[in-house]
């Protein structure tokens, strides 16, 4: 008996339900990330709004060129840097930290309200924990400060002070995010084979051994292909975050790349320019990843690609 024939039209008409799910993602990434491409020619446009996208005069490299040159540029990427890499230091960590404490619980029901209390932050905006920050954090009423007063301190302004700040930046990030980020480590917790735990209770295995032997090695798929993806937006150090926190006190150690785009590239209209760093940031992730991705492949079996 023959068989009929696989054509895609057979197969969406039988899974129309499943291709149906499709159409909003793919309707949201053609408008807003496949059409912008060809407007991603500006960066090397003087662009000007009313000649449009054709009708502006190239000018090559010209804002690369621009943005390179800027008095602010080694500050600008020493401050993303530095940032971004701080908070994948400290937020990944802890996020893995967190995944296996709610895992190994022995108290079902506290572990799943520890993990809703702990991702909760994550939906609130940077303008509501900035809000909670100066109620904790300000110098004349704040909570830390009265504290420190009542114990014949002298108040601190945390937010203004340029040793502080970055702590404060880097500790509000992962509070915020830290249970968001947990999530894909328990689900990869949850898919480990029982039997391994099986075999190493028989054998006489304390939890501390458990976690570094079968835990931690059996999600580290997991872990790189995290710290891969991060890699990829390392020069993104998280605008909202920024614009809600720094103000001009703190600029020589807070503003950052996208900061700075912001008023530069969007404030004075110089659209050409901030596609043109969006254009170079997207390079560096490429080959960040890129290159990571191999150092990891050559010492280890797991890597994203």
């Amino acid at each position: 008996m023959k068989q009929r024939p696989y054509t895609l039209t057979k197969e969406i008409r039988r899974h129309l339900s499943v291709y149906a799910l499709l159409v909003i993602p793919l309707v949201y990434y053609i408008i807003f990330k496949y059409i912008p491409i060809w407007n991603g020619q500006i960066a090397f446009k003087d662009f000007m709004p009313l000649d449009g996208v054709l009708g502006s005069r190239w000018i090559g490299f010209g804002n690369f060129t621009a943005f390179f040159k800027s008095f602010y540029f080694g500050e600008l990427l020493r401050n993303t840097l530095f940032y971004s890499f701080g908070k994948l230091l400290i937020s990944v960590p802890l996020a893995i930290l967190l995944a296996v404490t709610i895992y190994e619980s022995a108290h079902p029901r506290l572990a799943r309200v520890v993990q809703t209390f702990a991702y909760l932050p994550h939906f609130l905006s940077w303008v509501i924990v900035y809000g909670i920050l100066l109620v904790l954090l300000a110098p004349g009423d704040g909570i830390v400060n009265d504290v420190i007063k009542a114990f014949g301190g002298q108040a601190v302004a945390f937010m203004t002070d340029t040793k502080i700040f970055p702590t404060i930046v880097i500790l509000s990030d992962a509070w915020k995010e830290m249970g968001w980020s947990a999530i894909i480590f328990i689900a990869a917790l949850i898919g480990i084979d029982p039997s391994l735990f099986e075999a190493a209770l028989v054998e006489g295995v304390n939890v501390p051994q458990r976690i570094w032997y079968i835990t931690l090695p059996s999600i580290r798929p997991v872990i790189v292909m995290v710290v891969l993806l991060r890699l990829g937006t390392i020069l993104d150090a998280g605008f909202n975050q920024m614009f809600m926190l720094y103000s001009v006190p703190v600029y020589s150690v807070a503003d950052i790349i996208d900061t700075w785009v912001y008023r530069q590239g969007l404030l004075e209209f110089q659209f050409g320019l901030a596609t043109a760093v969006g254009i170079f940031k997207g390079i560096i992730g490429l080959i960040l990843i890129g290159v990571s991705n191999w150092l990891v492949r050559r010492v280890s079996d797991s890597a994203l690609f």
